[in-house]
Protein backbone atom coordinates (compact mmCIF):
# COMPACT_ATOMS: atom_id res chain seq x y z
CA UNK A 1 0.00 0.00 0.00
CA UNK A 2 1.37 3.65 -1.02
CA UNK A 3 2.20 5.47 1.99
CA UNK A 4 1.21 9.41 1.78
CA UNK A 5 3.52 11.34 4.62
CA UNK A 6 2.25 14.91 5.35
CA UNK A 7 4.67 17.88 6.28
CA UNK A 8 3.60 21.35 7.60
CA UNK A 9 5.91 23.65 7.07
CA UNK A 10 6.62 27.08 8.95
CA UNK A 11 10.01 28.96 9.04
CA UNK A 12 11.71 25.84 9.71
CA UNK A 13 14.97 26.52 7.70
CA UNK A 14 17.11 25.42 10.38
CA UNK A 15 15.48 21.48 10.64
CA UNK A 16 13.83 20.99 7.46
CA UNK A 17 16.66 19.06 5.83
CA UNK A 18 17.20 16.62 8.88
CA UNK A 19 13.42 16.08 9.20
CA UNK A 20 13.11 15.46 5.25
CA UNK A 21 16.43 13.13 5.15
CA UNK A 22 14.83 10.63 7.79
CA UNK A 23 11.87 10.51 6.14
CA UNK A 24 13.47 9.27 3.11
CA UNK A 25 15.49 7.23 4.73
CA UNK A 26 12.61 4.74 5.84
CA UNK A 27 13.53 1.91 3.46
CA UNK A 28 10.15 2.25 1.68
CA UNK A 29 9.34 2.16 -2.48
CA UNK A 30 5.35 3.21 -2.22
CA UNK A 31 5.44 6.60 -0.79
CA UNK A 32 5.03 10.13 -1.69
CA UNK A 33 6.31 13.13 0.65
CA UNK A 34 4.19 15.79 0.63
CA UNK A 35 5.77 19.25 2.18
CA UNK A 36 3.11 22.25 2.75
CA UNK A 37 4.78 25.41 2.80
CA UNK A 38 2.35 27.06 4.96
CA UNK A 39 3.67 31.02 3.76
CA UNK A 40 7.24 30.67 5.00
CA UNK A 41 8.93 34.24 4.96
CA UNK A 42 12.23 32.25 5.52
CA UNK A 43 14.22 29.99 3.40
CA UNK A 44 11.58 27.18 4.10
CA UNK A 45 10.33 27.62 0.64
CA UNK A 46 12.89 27.68 -1.32
CA UNK A 47 14.46 24.49 0.84
CA UNK A 48 10.93 22.27 -0.20
CA UNK A 49 11.22 23.29 -4.12
CA UNK A 50 14.61 22.30 -3.87
CA UNK A 51 13.73 18.82 -2.45
CA UNK A 52 11.23 18.52 -5.14
CA UNK A 53 13.79 18.91 -8.00
CA UNK A 54 16.07 16.32 -6.08
CA UNK A 55 13.61 13.79 -5.46
CA UNK A 56 10.61 12.63 -7.44
CA UNK A 57 8.40 11.44 -4.09
CA UNK A 58 7.89 14.93 -3.20
CA UNK A 59 5.28 17.18 -3.88
CA UNK A 60 5.21 20.51 -2.84
CA UNK A 61 2.12 23.02 -1.76
CA UNK A 62 2.27 26.46 -1.50
CA UNK A 63 -0.37 28.19 0.21
CA UNK A 64 -1.13 31.25 2.55
CA UNK A 65 -0.37 31.10 6.27
CA UNK A 66 -3.31 29.50 7.74
CA UNK A 67 -1.41 27.21 10.87
CA UNK A 68 -1.09 23.87 11.47
CA UNK A 69 -4.40 22.55 11.06
CA UNK A 70 -4.95 24.14 7.62
CA UNK A 71 -1.39 22.41 6.58
CA UNK A 72 -2.54 19.45 7.48
CA UNK A 73 -5.47 19.73 5.88
CA UNK A 74 -4.25 20.61 2.75
CA UNK A 75 -1.83 17.50 2.51
CA UNK A 76 -4.70 15.16 3.06
CA UNK A 77 -6.83 16.69 0.27
CA UNK A 78 -3.46 16.10 -1.98
CA UNK A 79 -2.70 12.92 -0.87
CA UNK A 80 -3.04 9.40 -2.91
CA UNK A 81 -1.76 6.92 -0.76
CA UNK A 82 -3.90 4.48 1.20
CA UNK A 83 -2.60 5.21 4.17
CA UNK A 84 -1.33 8.95 5.67
CA UNK A 85 0.61 9.92 8.06
CA UNK A 86 2.27 13.33 9.12
CA UNK A 87 5.52 14.42 10.41
CA UNK A 88 6.51 18.02 12.08
CA UNK A 89 9.16 19.76 10.04
CA UNK A 90 11.13 20.18 13.52
CA UNK A 91 11.10 16.64 14.03
CA UNK A 92 12.22 13.76 12.56
CA UNK A 93 12.18 9.92 12.63
CA UNK A 94 14.56 6.64 13.35
CA UNK A 95 15.78 5.18 10.41
CA UNK A 96 13.50 2.50 9.40
CA UNK A 97 10.63 3.11 11.22
CA UNK A 98 7.88 2.63 8.62
CA UNK A 99 9.30 0.03 6.83
CA UNK A 100 8.82 -2.14 10.64
CA UNK A 101 5.10 -0.80 10.99
CA UNK A 102 3.61 -0.67 7.35
CA UNK A 103 3.09 -4.67 7.32
CA UNK A 104 0.77 -3.44 10.66
CA UNK A 105 -0.42 -0.39 9.02
CA UNK A 106 -1.78 -2.69 6.37
CA UNK A 107 -3.78 -4.80 8.42
CA UNK A 108 -5.19 -2.00 10.99
CA UNK A 109 -6.89 1.16 10.92
CA UNK A 110 -4.51 2.88 13.23
CA UNK A 111 -1.02 1.87 14.07
CA UNK A 112 0.60 3.69 16.89
CA UNK A 113 4.33 3.45 17.53
CA UNK A 114 6.99 5.02 20.52
CA UNK A 115 7.89 8.74 20.72
CA UNK A 116 10.98 10.23 22.35
CA UNK A 117 11.20 14.19 23.12
CA UNK A 118 15.08 14.21 21.91
CA UNK A 119 17.48 14.24 23.41
CA UNK A 120 15.81 12.89 26.47
CA UNK A 121 15.03 9.11 26.88
CA UNK A 122 11.87 7.88 25.45
CA UNK A 123 8.59 9.81 26.53
CA UNK A 124 6.00 7.06 25.50
CA UNK A 125 6.66 3.21 24.37
CA UNK A 126 3.22 1.47 23.92
CA UNK A 127 3.43 -2.32 24.09
CA UNK A 128 2.43 -4.67 21.18
CA UNK A 129 -1.62 -4.64 21.41
CA UNK A 130 -4.54 -4.60 19.28
CA UNK A 131 -7.60 -2.37 20.85
CA UNK A 132 -11.62 -2.85 18.89
CA UNK A 133 -12.56 -1.28 21.98
CA UNK A 134 -12.33 2.71 22.15
CA UNK A 135 -12.73 3.44 25.73
CA UNK A 136 -11.01 0.91 27.18
CA UNK A 137 -7.84 2.33 24.45
CA UNK A 138 -8.55 5.71 25.57
CA UNK A 139 -8.58 4.73 29.28
CA UNK A 140 -6.50 2.20 29.74
CA UNK A 141 -3.30 3.34 28.12
CA UNK A 142 -4.59 6.81 28.71
CA UNK A 143 -4.31 7.85 24.64
CA UNK A 144 -5.77 11.33 26.13
CA UNK A 145 -2.17 12.35 27.26
CA UNK A 146 -0.94 10.68 23.20
CA UNK A 147 -2.96 12.15 21.08
CA UNK A 148 -0.62 13.02 19.16
CA UNK A 149 -1.12 13.32 14.87
CA UNK A 150 2.49 12.48 14.03
CA UNK A 151 3.46 9.15 15.68
CA UNK A 152 0.67 7.04 13.71
CA UNK A 153 -0.07 5.53 10.78
CA UNK A 154 -3.72 5.82 9.73
CA UNK A 155 -5.51 4.11 7.14
CA UNK A 156 -6.22 7.15 4.46
CA UNK A 157 -10.12 6.41 4.65
CA UNK A 158 -10.54 7.91 7.88
CA UNK A 159 -10.27 11.42 7.04
CA UNK A 160 -12.91 10.83 3.89
CA UNK A 161 -15.50 13.19 6.66
CA UNK A 162 -12.77 14.52 9.26
CA UNK A 163 -10.26 17.12 8.87
CA UNK A 164 -8.50 18.86 11.88
CA UNK A 165 -9.97 22.01 13.23
CA UNK A 166 -8.89 24.89 11.29
CA UNK A 167 -7.77 27.75 13.34
CA UNK A 168 -7.68 25.94 16.37
CA UNK A 169 -4.64 25.02 18.47
CA UNK A 170 -4.27 21.69 20.24
CA UNK A 171 -5.86 20.32 16.94
CA UNK A 172 -4.67 16.65 18.00
CA UNK A 173 -6.37 16.27 20.93
CA UNK A 174 -10.31 17.50 19.05
CA UNK A 175 -9.42 15.36 15.96
CA UNK A 176 -8.00 12.09 17.04
CA UNK A 177 -11.03 11.06 19.60
CA UNK A 178 -12.91 11.14 16.08
CA UNK A 179 -10.47 9.15 13.85
CA UNK A 180 -10.92 6.33 16.76
CA UNK A 181 -14.38 6.52 16.38
CA UNK A 182 -14.57 6.22 12.74
CA UNK A 183 -11.55 3.30 12.76
CA UNK A 184 -12.75 -0.59 13.43
CA UNK A 185 -9.22 -1.02 15.40
CA UNK A 186 -5.92 0.29 17.00
CA UNK A 187 -2.79 -1.46 16.45
CA UNK A 188 -0.07 -0.39 19.00
CA UNK A 189 3.88 -1.40 18.50
CA UNK A 190 7.24 -1.70 20.26
CA UNK A 191 9.08 -1.13 17.10
CA UNK A 192 9.69 2.35 15.08
CA UNK A 193 10.88 5.65 16.98
CA UNK A 194 9.29 9.22 16.49
CA UNK A 195 12.01 11.94 18.19
CA UNK A 196 9.72 15.19 18.97
CA UNK A 197 12.30 17.90 19.28
CA UNK A 198 11.26 20.37 22.17
CA UNK A 199 10.71 24.17 20.40
CA UNK A 200 10.90 27.00 22.72
CA UNK A 201 8.85 28.94 19.81
CA UNK A 202 6.37 26.04 19.26
CA UNK A 203 3.10 26.66 20.13
CA UNK A 204 3.17 24.14 22.80
CA UNK A 205 5.87 26.37 24.64
CA UNK A 206 3.74 28.92 24.15
CA UNK A 207 0.25 28.41 25.03
CA UNK A 208 -1.45 30.42 26.96
CA UNK A 209 -5.26 30.97 28.50
CA UNK A 210 -7.08 30.97 25.05
CA UNK A 211 -4.55 28.21 23.30
CA UNK A 212 -5.36 25.94 26.74
CA UNK A 213 -8.87 26.44 26.67
CA UNK A 214 -9.33 25.53 23.07
CA UNK A 215 -7.71 22.29 24.54
CA UNK A 216 -9.60 22.14 27.43
CA UNK A 217 -12.88 22.50 24.78
CA UNK A 218 -11.46 19.17 23.05
CA UNK A 219 -11.17 17.23 26.16
CA UNK A 220 -15.03 18.13 27.30
CA UNK A 221 -15.93 16.38 23.75
CA UNK A 222 -14.21 13.22 25.01
CA UNK A 223 -14.92 13.27 28.59
CA UNK A 224 -18.68 13.04 26.78
CA UNK A 225 -17.64 9.40 25.24
CA UNK A 226 -15.81 8.24 27.64
CA UNK A 227 -14.63 9.06 31.01
CA UNK A 228 -12.98 7.39 34.20
CA UNK A 229 -12.07 9.00 36.99
CA UNK A 230 -8.48 9.13 36.27
CA UNK A 231 -9.27 10.83 32.85
CA UNK A 232 -11.72 13.46 34.69
CA UNK A 233 -8.59 14.72 37.07
CA UNK A 234 -6.11 14.89 34.10
CA UNK A 235 -9.19 17.14 32.54
CA UNK A 236 -9.49 19.14 36.02
CA UNK A 237 -5.47 19.71 35.42
CA UNK A 238 -6.51 21.63 32.43
CA UNK A 239 -9.59 23.62 33.80
CA UNK A 240 -7.34 24.72 36.90
CA UNK A 241 -4.47 26.08 34.37
CA UNK A 242 -7.26 27.37 32.24
CA UNK A 243 -9.40 29.48 35.35
CA UNK A 244 -5.45 30.80 36.38
CA UNK A 245 -5.15 32.43 33.16
CA UNK A 246 -8.45 33.87 32.04
CA UNK A 247 -10.41 33.78 35.39
CA UNK A 248 -13.20 32.67 33.28
CA UNK A 249 -15.67 30.51 35.55
CA UNK A 250 -14.81 26.10 35.11
CA UNK A 251 -16.13 25.13 32.09
CA UNK A 252 -16.06 21.56 33.41
CA UNK A 253 -19.09 19.67 34.72
CA UNK A 254 -18.56 19.04 38.95
CA UNK A 255 -18.44 15.79 39.09
CA UNK A 256 -17.55 13.45 42.70
CA UNK A 257 -14.69 11.70 42.37
CA UNK A 258 -14.23 8.55 45.36
CA UNK A 259 -10.31 9.34 46.26
CA UNK A 260 -10.20 5.71 47.15
CA UNK A 261 -11.26 4.13 43.73
CA UNK A 262 -8.46 1.56 41.80
CA UNK A 263 -6.18 3.55 39.88
CA UNK A 264 -5.44 6.70 41.69
CA UNK A 265 -2.16 7.56 43.11
CA UNK A 266 -1.51 9.77 45.85
CA UNK A 267 -1.67 13.28 44.40
CA UNK A 268 -4.65 12.55 42.55
CA UNK A 269 -6.44 10.99 45.77
CA UNK A 270 -5.87 14.43 47.61
CA UNK A 271 -7.20 16.79 44.67
CA UNK A 272 -10.22 14.58 44.36
CA UNK A 273 -10.34 15.25 48.53
CA UNK A 274 -10.43 18.72 47.76
CA UNK A 275 -12.53 18.95 44.49
CA UNK A 276 -15.29 17.26 46.86
CA UNK A 277 -14.61 19.51 49.33
CA UNK A 278 -14.25 22.48 47.56
CA UNK A 279 -16.27 22.36 44.40
CA UNK A 280 -15.08 23.29 41.37
CA UNK A 281 -14.35 26.70 41.31
CA UNK A 282 -12.54 26.21 45.07
CA UNK A 283 -10.24 24.14 44.14
CA UNK A 284 -9.54 26.53 40.88
CA UNK A 285 -8.91 29.01 43.36
CA UNK A 286 -7.07 27.24 45.81
CA UNK A 287 -4.45 26.20 42.80
CA UNK A 288 -4.32 29.66 41.54
CA UNK A 289 -3.28 31.02 45.03
CA UNK A 290 -0.72 28.37 45.39
CA UNK A 291 0.62 29.02 42.23
CA UNK A 292 0.93 32.95 42.81
CA UNK A 293 2.28 32.19 46.18
CA UNK A 294 4.93 30.41 44.33
CA UNK A 295 5.97 33.39 41.80
CA UNK A 296 6.09 35.96 44.66
CA UNK A 297 8.37 33.43 46.80
CA UNK A 298 10.78 32.99 43.78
Amino acid sequence: MKLSIVIPVYHVEDTLNRCVESVLRQGIDDFEVILVDDGSKDRSAEMCDEWQEKDSHILVIHQQNGGLSAARNAGIERATGELITFVDSDDFLKEGTYQAIMPLAERHDIVEFPVSRHPSPIAYHPSPAIYTDKQFYWLETQAYNHTYAWNKIYKRSLFDHIRYPAGRVFEDAATFPKLLLAAKDICTTHQGLYYYCWNDEGITAKAKGPELESLLHGHLESLKLWHDAAYYLHVLNIQMDVYELTGKPPFLPFKRINPFGTGLDSKQRMKAIMLNLFGLKGICKINKTIHRWKRNRS
